[in-house]
C-alpha cells in the first residue's frame, strides 16, 4: 500500500488525475487546491464546472484549515454517522476556486478508510473525490464496471482492485452558518 500511496502523491503533485478506491465508490481524484487539475476532472467527466465536486480531507484538523468556521453540529454528524457522510460547508478556503459552488459552499468528507486517510495525510492537502464515470452515466459499483474512457483518461490507476467490497455513495448534508441542516442525499 505504501508504494501505491507514493505513486499517487507523485501524480497529484504534477497536477495529474488518479483513479482510486475511496471510502465509498471508486473515485477520480486530484489536488483540490490546483485549479488546472480540477479542470481536468470536469473535462474527463464531461461535466460543467458549475456542478461542484466533493473534496476528501484526512481528518478534522485538515477540515478546519479549509472551512472558515465549522459549525458544532458538524462534529456531532461526523461522530454519529453510520456511513460515510459528506457535509456541504459555507465559506471554504485554500481550495481551487473552480471547486467552490456559486453560493460559496463546498462539499467535504473526512475520509473514513485507511487508504484515503494515509494518502491525504501524506499529501498534506485535500483531494477531489468524484465517481469514476462520465457525468449522467451510472456510477460504477465495482472496479470492473469503470469505463475504458475513464481508465484511459486518468494518469494513474491505484492497484488495489480488491478495495470497496460494499460500495455506495456517501450521504450528503448541507450545513449553514445559521444552523440550518438539509439532507441532500441519504
Amino acid at each position: 500500500m505504501t508504494q501505491e500511496i507514493n505513486n499517487c502523491i507523485e501524480e497529484l503533485k504534477k497536477g495529474n488525475l488518479i483513479l482510486y478506491p475511496t471510502d465509498t465508490v471508486w473515485g477520480i481524484g486530484c489536488d483540490a487546491t490546483n485549479p488546472d487539475a480540477v479542470k481536468k476532472v470536469y473535462d474527463l467527466k464531461r461535466r460543467e464546472d458549475t456542478k461542484a465536486l466533493i473534496c476528501l480531507v484526512a481528518n478534522q484538523a485538515m477540515l478546519e484549515r479549509h472551512v472558515e468556521q465549522v459549525p458544532e453540529v458538524a462534529y456531532d454528524i461526523m461522530d454519529l454517522a453510520e456511513k460515510p457522510t459528506t457535509i456541504v460547508f459555507d465559506q471554504p478556503k485554500g481550495i481551487a476556486k473552480n471547486l467552490i459552488e456559486e453560493d460559496n459552499t463546498l462539499a467535504i468528507r473526512v475520509a473514513s478508510d485507511k487508504f484515503c486517510q494515509y494518502l491525504i495525510n501524506k499529501f498534506g492537502k485535500p483531494i477531489v473525490s468524484t465517481s469514476a464515470n462520465i457525468s449522467g452515466e451510472t456510477t460504477p459499483k465495482q472496479f470492473k464496471e469503470i469505463s475504458q474512457e475513464i481508465l484511459k483518461g486518468v494518469d494513474y490507476v491505484v492497484n488495489l482492485p480488491e478495495e470497496n467490497k460494499n460500495p455506495s455513495p456517501s450521504s450528503i448534508i448541507k450545513l449553514s452558518y445559521d444552523g440550518q441542516v438539509k439532507v441532500i442525499r441519504e
